[in-house]
């Protein structure tokens, strides 16, 4: 029986495995989905208020959204992010509602600013929802008022993670 060494340099010991299959990774078919959703995520951005300046902002050259595969898209049937930045009023409701369900499994929401999380300062006013998670249900929040657009690509990461977890968790949308 061959004996395996301790490697040299920073090459690491050459395995078993390595050796029977060079160039061979195995995994599970839906954590091998997941690493690709996550690194293409199609946004239907939806921008309400002042946070929707700052979403934009996102896209530009000094953060590039596109690095991390985040690629906005007008049509809400082919997107699998929702991106909510701003104020949620009660006559938006509706059509926010109608473009969820619209968007096809799986998909997730973003909700940006403290309007679109808990109402901002705009709380208890007879026009505006508490939130954007009674309409639809809401993956990741993105504190601030506005938020940065350091705080919306944190929130994509932190999303990104959550596409992986639930993918080892076998809690797959598809």
């Amino acid at each position: 029986m061959e004996e395996i060494s301790a490697g040299s340099g920073n090459r690491p010991p050459s395995g078993l495995v390595n050796k029977a299959l060079p160039g061979v990774i195995t995994a599970r078919t839906d954590q091998l989905f997941a690493m690709a959703r996550k690194s293409s995520l199609w946004a239907l951005t939806f921008g309400l208020a002042c946070c929707a300046i700052e979403m934009m902002s996102t896209y530009m050259a000094h953060h590039d959204f596109d690095r991390f595969g985040v690629v906005t898209w007008p049509s809400p049937r082919q997107s699998d992010v929702m991106i909510v930045a701003g104020t949620v009023v009660k006559k938006m409701a509706d059509p926010i509602r109608l473009l969820y369900e619209q968007m096809p499994e799986p998909k997730w929401v973003i909700a940006m600013g403290s309007c679109a999380t808990n109402g901002g300062p705009y709380y208890r006013s007879y026009s505006v929802v508490m939130g954007v998670d009674h309409i639809v249900p809401v993956d990741v929040y993105v504190p601030g008022c506005p938020p940065r657009p350091e705080a919306l690509m944190n929130g994509i990461l932190k999303l990104q993670e959550k596409i992986m977890q639930d993918s080892k968790d076998g809690n797959s949308n598809s």
